[in-house]
């Protein structure tokens, strides 16, 4: 079996997911009233990771998990309603060349996977109608009746658990990786690009594009 392993931020979606949520909760005109304290919690990680005592990735699944915090509210019925709500700004910034690559590559009969540390309820909502065989992002816990659950702590996708996602989705199945194709933005992203045979850098950042040029990858 090839598989063709896709990226959201910056590769399938042109832009970066967090800040449009950061504007969403800020100018929601019912939630607009919970930006304050997730702003609040927010400043303190945000600065030092500018100063460098906080890693990037320890900053980024601490911000995950206070925006989620701020929606806790919620049911997971109407937080699927609240991230739903961002599914056709977000559809005109979808990289059109990347979404036919997808299509194609369904077409050719590969295992077409979507890996993200975007929450995974917002994937499937932006992603409608543009068919995954498989979607790993990033899950909100809830409780069996719908209701957020505070005591589980929310596993951000990044880094290495991405490939390590990846392993489990496909545990059992035999994988033709030299055939198959990853797409990514970011340097984060080598170790999925490395997987495969046909690694596509996508608009990348300054440090994947010149390991791209050097290892004579596609560049979009």
């Amino acid at each position: 079996m090839k598989v063709a392993l896709f990226d959201f931020d910056g590769t399938l979606y042109a832009k970066e997911t967090f800040q449009l949520l950061m504007d969403h909760l800020k100018q929601h005109p019912t939630h607009g009233s919970k930006y304050k304290a997730f702003f609040r919690g927010i400043l303190p990680i945000y600065i030092g990771y500018k100063m460098k005592i906080v890693p990037e990735a320890k900053m980024r699944e601490r911000s995950v998990q206070l925006y989620a915090n701020a929606l806790s509210t919620l049911s997971k019925m109407e937080l699927e309603h609240y991230f739903a709500e961002l599914k056709e700004i977000m559809r005109q910034d979808l990289n059109e060349e990347v979404v036919e690559r997808v299509r194609q590559h369904h077409r050719d009969g590969m295992h077409v996977m979507l890996v993200s540390g975007a929450y995974t309820t917002l994937l499937h909502a932006v992603t409608d109608g543009i068919v995954f065989d498989t979607v790993i992002g990033t899950d909100i816990p809830f409780t069996e009746d719908g209701a957020f659950d505070s005591k589980t702590s929310i596993y951000h996708i990044q880094g290495k658990r991405k490939t390590e996602m990846i392993m489990e989705s496909l545990q059992g199945k035999q994988i033709d990786w030299k055939h198959s194709f990853a797409y990514g933005d970011s340097y984060s992203d080598l170790p999925v690009l490395e997987l495969v045979g046909n690694p596509v850098a996508v608009r990348p950042e300054e440090r994947l594009r010149r390991v791209a040029e050097v290892r004579k990858w596609t560049i979009i």
